[in-house]
């Protein structure tokens, strides 16, 4: 693959206290690509992301996205990242369309691109039933839904979403990953955690392994897979993390 990163980070540390979340992670996000971030729980994986995302300072390390730095062009950076954290929440008495309106005028994105932009993704995320109901009504997967079409509301360059499909059924666990691959097709870059393997390997073009605040394993998943001398990611998984 021959396209420029746009999310780059280099020698990422994190501590708490004594405890070490993140201990020296470099990795590279490229225009086009789905890169998946796997780790057990605790390994790290939400604080390398929100580190990424510039909600969270490196104690060691940088960050660049978009090619700004993250703390010397922290605004710029911003600007070319949606993200969606594990735990983000709606407001709860606003409607989907009112909540990226919202966030559309927090982007400064001018009151016409906002009307055109929500109905866009209101149609592209099949939102339409829902979309001028509070938010407090909708179910985990409308909910879902409203928060992956905020994370893209402001056509940003770069995604990181951590585990976007968690606590969802089947069928609104695929719609949010073919979401997410559409996205890729257009040329953004994207950095998903999860910790589904069926998911990791429908969907991810290349594979970061995270373990106790260690990169342990990193590539294309055929790559990770015969180096392990396993016959599936989920054991060359479980061998990168020493089980």
């Amino acid at each position: 693959m021959n396209a420029a990163p746009l999310l780059v980070c280099e020698g990422l540390k994190k501590y708490f206290g004594p405890v070490r979340a993140v201990d020296g992670i470099s990795f590279e996000v490229r225009a086009g690509e789905i890169v998946g971030l796997l780790g057990p729980n605790g390994a790290g994986k939400t604080t390398v992301l929100r580190m990424l995302s510039g909600i969270l300072t490196p104690d060691e390390g940088r960050v660049w996205a978009a090619g700004f730095d993250m703390q010397a062009e922290s605004l710029e950076a911003k600007r070319n990242i949606g993200f969606l954290s594990g735990d983000t929440q709606l407001y709860q008495r606003l409607t989907p369309r009112e909540v990226l309106h919202y966030f559309g005028e927090l982007f400064e994105v001018p009151a016409s691109e906002r009307r055109r932009r929500a109905n866009e993704l209101i149609a592209e995320l099949e939102m339409r039933d829902f979309a001028d109901r509070r938010c407090e009504t909708l179910s985990s997967g409308q909910k879902q839904r409203a928060n992956i079409a905020r994370a893209f509301f402001h056509d940003p360059r770069i995604l990181i979403l951590d585990e976007p499909t968690t606590s969802l059924d089947i069928i609104s666990g695929r719609f949010i990953v073919d979401s997410i691959r559409e996205q890729r097709d257009r040329g953004k870059a994207i950095l998903v955690s999860t910790h589904i393997m069926g998911e990791a390997e429908y969907l991810c073009d290349r594979i970061v392994m995270i373990h106790l605040g260690h990169k342990t394993e990193e590539g294309a998943q055929s790559e990770i897979i015969t180096r392990s001398g396993a016959s599936n990611l989920t054991d060359a998984f479980l061998r990168a993390i020493g089980e």
